[in-house]
């Protein structure tokens, strides 16, 4: 089983800025958690509010915490929301189900983690998670098929 390693980390953080750039989109901020939920690396473009990357966290967080994207966590929201809420209290408030996080798999399909974007659209801030993802020659998953 691979490891999420810091150069695909900040490969994923770099990638995904110069995809938010390249769109002239809001300043993001881009968090990169392992498999165990633990933050790998982090940054906050200037002019991204000081909440991001909490958000960003909260997304990815979730995603590898539920091994289901934030899109997917977001859409149970809405069918079961007590189940939801119930999570989102049990984990302290760390997950925040909301489009932006995206996991991250090794070319076998294993989740090694999961990166959270917060700035821009939830569907903007996964094509740049995936832009990231892919950069680092890994495999991302944002849930939607």
């Amino acid at each position: 089983m691979s490891k999420l390693t810091l150069v695909q980390a900040n490969t994923i953080i770099n990638a995904a800025i110069d995809a938010a750039r390249a769109s002239d989109g809001p300043p993001i901020a881009v968090v990169v958690v392992d498999d165990s939920g633990h933050v790998k690396a982090s940054q906050r473009e200037d002019g991204a509010s000081m909440f991001r990357i909490d958000v960003s966290l909260g997304k990815a967080w979730g995603a590898v915490a539920m091994d289901t994207p934030s899109r997917k966590l977001a859409e149970k929201a809405k069918n079961n929301p007590s189940f939801i809420q119930a999570l989102t209290v049990t984990s302290g408030g760390r997950m925040l189900p909301n489009p932006g996080g995206v996991l991250i798999k090794d070319p076998d399909g294993t989740i090694i983690g999961a990166t959270g974007i917060s700035g821009d659209t939830g569907l903007n801030d996964e094509i740049f998670a995936s832009a990231g993802i892919e950069a680092a020659g890994l495999v991302a998953d944002a849930g939607t098929d």
